[in-house]
């Protein structure tokens, strides 16, 4: 395709980039926005509008108010007016659902600042949190019960404050709890006060019998969910239409049993509407029931204690004998710190007799990583007289270690003389384990969330699917539910591609390397597209492969390019003979002159040429005009962007393969090469191939043959290479990132083109030649042209060189009015007309050198800025310098990102 033809496509396909761009910010699994610099909201993507129900006009200006909870609204507006100085910040607030449920978002802002550093506009995010503040909620409740009970609370004070955090969490559904009377079978209430009392009044006490919801919860020892109390058979019949006249819809009971699966009472949840809870709605009710199973647990044991401490008085024996028989582990320490007495339920979890653990012989049942710090609160308790808590893990007799929470409270005369302390050491390592799966499951969330704008799937050890995430429910049109169901990889892949690698998956798995697959996806629209998809294990400490994660990159494009390209090569052959870019090499500069008489001297040699440049100086014309003067011009020319193919394609573009030479390969294709047999190739960006390709490509230069990817033997070929880079060859050569020997085969006959500010002379031939290429396009005609402009075009340095030239032409011509091209001065890269003299050119060698610098670390890291091993901590200036330094010198870092860690 010549210059011509690709100015012409051009609009065309920055409307079409626009577009996707679009599609992206409509897809992302998040809410986007953009607002002026006063705040005022100017843009929403389709998520926002699906999630509020807003249109887009109701969300723009301060639309979007509307769907901030009313007491979260006034905060949120005073935090942003507060940074308004170019600050990027943080919130959390409640958003509105269309269907009227509030939920958390965690809301991020960031700026767009101009030169001067003001802010030209505002961009941000919303991401749903309400999972994250239940589960916080829930440890929230669970430290404001311990500390009423620490604090001596009555058992109804703690269990009406832990109803109280859940009836936050669930409103306007309430929660309650029901404890079992320990001499009959039955339930009394123990707390909640959201419960209507007359439903109270009318129930209390609850039977424990196999029908019903608490009682039967109880009765059953299991969760018994009523999804609708008006049809449910288990509800009983005499209180169906006194739930409903007391709003109660539905309800849910999880039982609260002891480790020893005694039954100390319910944890129930009243709904407003009949519904079947979710699972947050269950894990909620589940972890506060666990906490009301402390509370009750230790308010018992306190209790226990209380009435024993109360004995002592009378008899030290009798105390004795009590604290062997409460139900915790319980000892009495003398003032200075030695233990005195160990009950019997302590010699029995620890093994240890009386004998071993008296004095301070109890150490020896402490893990060895907690005994300093457990001694050294130990001695801050004795030091300050004062009741305290600490936790350890404690050695069971048969040498396993749990976690105890420790209590210790001193006991004193009545002139306030310490004489004993005495303590109890509770089991808490259920609640630890609980801790430690948040934490994990934090993480595998974090995880997840971290890969969120590509396509992936959680698998399970044998490969069963246990997590999508929301841009394959999007692919797919599939919900979360349908992920877990046994016909889920049916549903989404061709039958044919799953019959063809179910055995070599299934293979594949046992084995727990990665592994790849090229298959149909279905889309929701009903059309199948080619998905490149990688399998990756993810391992515990113990190296066993506890998850699969499957990422999928869409490359329906270039499956079916490929098979287009095999069916059109020898029309695209006759195209590119036909679109010779020679005639669109327009200039008169000495320096032009220079590098086409040697074109004219390289072309009928069948030489290797280096073509060095500057990005936008027209060196693939340059690679055109040797092909069409040279003895191959009657054969094919194939250009490559080594720099525009993933690394994990490129041997497979440039070298073809084999059918069956890996997963997806269901037929043979041949690369460029043997594509370009007998013409030219043109090998743009050389620079930037991979290390292995680069000994390939030698290969190909020395010995002119190639070998197909799961071929057993080399195919010679009769190719003319022609490469170009603007890159410093010889820096990457001696920074071991381009092989020297490469270096030496491709720089047989370098051309150095030179970039538009070094051909000054050329800019009115330019100039005059596109704006009648332009306006012959649109159908305009010009006489003139404005004087400041042509003074703007001498002295601008032009650093996107011709490629930028005819864009601001172009521009012209579109808005000019009137036979005069005028150009606005901004158009020109936002940098002020400079004289072009000595300072200019030592500027350009510095940004060139910068700008290589740059590219050079970028292409270490992976693309990545930012963070630990980010290329602002390589170079080692900040992040926001380094982004603007990107900005300043026209530096895309996603080409340096890597397809495979997306």
């Amino acid at each position: 395709m010549n210059a011509r033809e690709s100015s012409e496509t051009l609009p065309g396909e920055i409307l079409k980039s626009l577009g996707e761009l679009r599609t992206i910010i409509d897809t992302i699994p998040a809410l986007a926005w953009s607002s002026a610099p006063d705040g005022c909201v100017d843009f929403v993507n389709r998520r926002w509008q699906d999630y509020t129900g807003q249109s887009r006009e109701q969300s723009q200006g301060a639309g979007w108010e509307a769907a901030i909870h009313p007491e979260d609204l006034p905060g949120l507006l005073s935090k942003w007016e507060e940074s308004r100085d170019c600050v990027a910040d943080m919130c959390e607030a409640r958003l509105r659902r269309f269907d009227g449920v509030f939920r958390w978002f965690s809301l991020r802002r960031e700026p767009l600042l101009d030169e001067s550093g003001s802010v030209t506009r505002w961009f941000g995010t919303g991401i749903d949190i309400e999972p994250n503040r239940r589960r916080e909620t829930l440890h929230a409740a669970e430290q404001r019960t311990l500390e009423l009970i620490a604090d001596g609370a009555s058992l109804k004070d703690v269990l009406d404050q832990l109803c109280c955090s859940i009836d936050v969490q669930v409103a306007p559904s309430v929660t309650t709890v029901l404890l079992r009377d320990p001499d009959r079978e039955c339930l009394w209430h123990g707390g909640g006060l959201g419960v209507p009392h007359e439903w109270i009044s009318a129930i209390i006490p609850v039977p424990i019998a196999e029908d019903g919801l608490c009682g039967r919860a109880a009765f059953l020892k299991e969760r018994v969910i009523i999804p609708d109390v008006a049809t449910d058979p288990n509800w009983p019949d005499e209180y169906r239409d006194l739930a409903i006249r007391n709003c109660i819809r539905a309800a849910w009971s999880e039982p609260i049993v002891t480790k020893d699966d005694e039954v100390l009472g319910t944890f129930a949840l009243y709904s407003h509407e009949p519904r079947v809870p979710t699972e947050e709605d269950l894990a909620l009710i589940q972890g506060a029931g666990h906490i009301a199973r402390i509370a009750i647990e230790r308010q018992r044991s306190q209790e226990s204690l209380t009435a024993a401490l109360e004995k002592i008085k009378n008899s030290e024996a009798r105390l004795r004998q009590v604290i062997d028989t409460i139900p915790t582990l319980a000892w009495c320490n003398l003032p200075d710190g030695p233990n005195e007495f160990l009950n019997k339920r302590w010699h029995e979890y620890t093994g240890l007799s009386p004998e071993e653990s008296n004095g301070w012989g109890w150490q020896v049942a402490f893990h060895p990583d907690d005994l300093p710090p457990l001694m050294e609160r130990w001695s801050e308790l004795l030091a300050s007289g004062e009741s305290g808590e600490m936790e350890a893990r404690l050695r069971r007799y048969d040498g396993a270690y749990r976690w105890f929470l420790i209590r210790v409270e001193p006991l004193r005369d009545e002139t306030g003389r310490l004489l004993r302390w005495y303590g109890t050491s509770t089991d808490i390592e259920g609640l630890k384990q609980t801790e430690e799966k948040l934490r994990e499951e934090e993480r595998e969330l974090r995880r997840i969330t971290d890969a969120i704008p590509q396509a992936i799937v959680v698998l399970d050890p044998l490969g069963a699917p246990v997590y999508a995430n929301q841009a394959t429910l999007d692919y797919t049109g599939l919900t979360a539910e349908d992920v877990l169901s046994p016909d889920f990889r049916e549903r989404i892949f061709h039958l044919d591609d799953l019959e063809r690698f179910r055995d070599f998956r299934r293979l594949a798995l046992a084995r727990g390397l990665p592994f790849e697959i090229e298959q149909r996806a279905l889309r929701k629209d009903g059309q199948y597209r080619w998905f490149l998809i990688r399998y990756n294990p993810f391992r515990n400490e113990k190296n066993e492969v506890i998850r699969w994660y499957a990422t999928g990159t869409d490359i329906d494009d270039r499956v079916r390019a490929e098979e287009r390209t095999r069916n059109e090569n020898l029309a695209l052959r006759e195209q590119i003979d036909r679109d010779s870019m020679f005639e669109d090499i327009v200039g008169s500069s000495e320096e032009l002159r220079r590098v086409l008489r040697q074109v004219a001297k390289v072309a009928s040699a069948d030489s290797t040429v280096l073509i060095l440049g500057e990005t936008g100086t027209g060196k693939e014309l340059i690679a055109r005009a040797i092909h069409k003067r040279s003895n191959r011009a009657e054969r094919a020319f194939i250009a490559v962007n080594c720099a525009a193919i993933p690394p994990s394609l490129i041997a497979s573009e440039l070298f073809g393969h084999e059918r069956g030479a890996f997963t997806g390969a269901t037929q043979k294709r041949l690369g460029r090469f043997e594509s370009a047999n007998g013409g030219t190739i043109f090998l743009d960006e050389v620079g930037d191939l991979p290390a292995d390709i680069q000994i390939a490509l030698l290969r190909v230069l020395q010995e002119r043959e190639i070998e197909r990817i799961g071929a057993s033997k080399p195919i010679p070929v009769d190719v003319r290479i022609l490469a170009a880079t603007h890159r410093d060859l010889n820096l990457l050569a001696a920074e071991g990132r381009f092989r020297q020997d490469l270096l030496y085969r491709l720089n047989v006959v370098p051309i150095k083109m030179p970039s538009l500010c070094e051909r000054a002379d050329d800019i009115p031939l330019l100039v005059e030649y596109f704006i009648g290429r332009f306006g012959k396009r649109v159908g305009k005609k010009f006489r003139t042209i404005d004087k400041r402009t042509l003074e703007l075009f001498e002295t601008y340095s032009w650093p996107g060189n011709i490629r930028e030239l005819q864009n601001v032409i172009e521009r012209a011509v579109i808005l000019s009015e009137g036979d005069t091209i005028l150009v606005d001065e901004a158009w020109l890269a936002g940098e002020p007309p400079r004289s072009r003299d000595r300072k200019v050119a030592l500027n350009e060698v510095l940004n060139r050198q910068e700008r290589e610098m740059i590219e050079s670390v970028l292409a270490e890291t992976a693309g990545r800025v930012s963070g630990l091993g980010g290329a602002a901590e390589k170079l080692g200036i900040p992040t926001r310098t380094l982004d603007s330094k990107i900005k300043r010198l026209g530096i895309n870092k996603f080409r340096f990102k890597d397809p495979q860690s997306v």
